[in-house]
């Protein structure tokens, strides 16, 4: 069976970007690189927050759930499995959005600025 036959958002989408549904071994490593970068994003706050002995949600983290989101729904959008799109397509907007915030409120320091 060809994948444009089954699935929710292949009869739309394959007769543009049929490599996106093309079995191939690079999709299964962005599907590996996408959940260890998602997922690592916690060992690294864990870490964060072990060496600070109280709670820290460093920038890094911010970084690792937006990238890690955007590489799992383009993944996902190649399974072509609606819950998992579903429930995982908002996600880079809100992870944007947070990494908007951070740096919207982080203080410029110019070239002429010294501290000291």
């Amino acid at each position: 069976m060809h994948a444009s036959d089954e699935g929710f958002l292949a009869p739309f989408l394959s007769p543009y970007v049929p490599w996106l549904y093309w079995s191939s071994v690079w999709w299964t490593v962005l599907g590996f690189v996408a959940g260890f970068t998602f997922s690592g994003r916690f060992i690294l706050q864990w870490l964060h927050s072990e060496k600070a002995r109280k709670v820290v949600v460093p920038a890094i983290f911010w970084h690792l759930s937006f990238w890690g989101s955007v590489m799992n729904v383009i993944y996902f959008i190649h399974l072509d499995r609606a819950p998992l799109i579903f429930a995982n397509g908002f996600l880079p907007f809100l992870y944007g959005r947070n990494l908007y915030l951070l740096y919207r409120h982080k203080p410029i320091v110019s070239a002429g600025d010294s501290k000291g």
